[in-house]
């Protein structure tokens, strides 16, 4: 069989996941927190028809190797850790992160990371996402907030007051935010939320304040929203489009090469 049809072949594959992957970014394109995906390729091992050979002094030249490649392969489906725009609320619960690090949230035992800042009050005060997964200061507490609390605030350095019934004002912890040298190394599990990976790079030492050691500062009333910008994820769509049917141009024209060979018993 010819070696350009399994070229195709490997191709439309190839393209299949970037449509995959293009169709879960416009699917997310208002999906708070989310970080959208991109697709490299990489082209397989090469059959060798004739190595290369040094040059031969006084008689002649050096001659390259020839190669045939046998088309492409997936390399990498990458997450883009881009800043997503700011989408303003006036929802004091909504925090926003202008800068690097996540919010940390737990359940049980499990730890999760999320760009994804709306965060609500259970029935006992404490800060949880929409799982209902705690949000964690930084002493990997829960942070409450009194029923009987007149109101309550968050500063960009993620400390949490309120007014108690009283009138007197009080501390209810300082959000801890998660710092990684490598967040496209996360692993996304779904619901906004991101695990560890032996890959990410999460600093040593335990949480960090925000605004400080290069973290971000935290917007109360907004929402980080998705870093999917449409007009691009169209552009690459159609270019996914166009080399998928290019590769099956590949297959039809080499279908058609071996009908001919067939053809030569007549």
């Amino acid at each position: 069989m010819l070696r350009s049809m399994y070229a195709g072949i490997s191709g439309m594959k190839g393209f299949q996941n970037k449509l995959d992957v293009i169709g879960n970014n416009i699917a997310n394109v208002n999906t708070s927190g989310f970080k959208k995906g991109r697709v490299t390729f990489q082209d397989m091992m090469s059959q060798t028809t004739a190595g290369a050979q040094g040059a031969i002094d006084g008689t002649r030249g050096g001659v390259n190797p020839s190669q045939v490649g046998l088309g492409s392969q997936l390399g990498t489906i990458d997450n883009i850790h881009t800043q997503g725009f700011r989408q303003t609320t006036n929802n004091p619960l909504d925090f926003a992160l202008e800068g690097d690090g996540m919010f940390v949230v737990q359940n049980g035992d499990q730890t999760f990371y999320t760009r994804a800042g709306n965060f609500y009050l259970d029935e006992s005060g404490d800060i949880v996402n929409s799982q209902g997964y705690y949000l964690q200061d930084l002493n990997n507490q829960k942070i409450s907030i009194p029923n009987d609390a007149q109101s309550f605030s968050v500063q960009s350095n993620g400390t949490v007051s309120y007014i108690n019934a009283a009138g007197e004002p009080q501390d209810a912890g300082q959000i801890g935010l998660a710092s990684f040298s490598n967040p496209a190394g996360l692993e996304k599990a779904g619901s906004n939320l991101f695990l560890d990976s032996t890959n990410a790079g999460l600093q040593e030492g335990g949480l960090v304040a925000p605004e400080t050691e290069g973290t971000a500062s935290i917007v109360s009333g907004s929402l980080e929203m998705s870093n999917v910008d449409l007009s691009e994820e169209f552009t690459e769509m159609i270019t996914a489009q166009r080399g998928f049917q290019a590769n099956t141009r590949i297959i039809t024209t080499s279908d058609e090469i071996l009908q001919e060979l067939v053809n030569l018993k007549r």
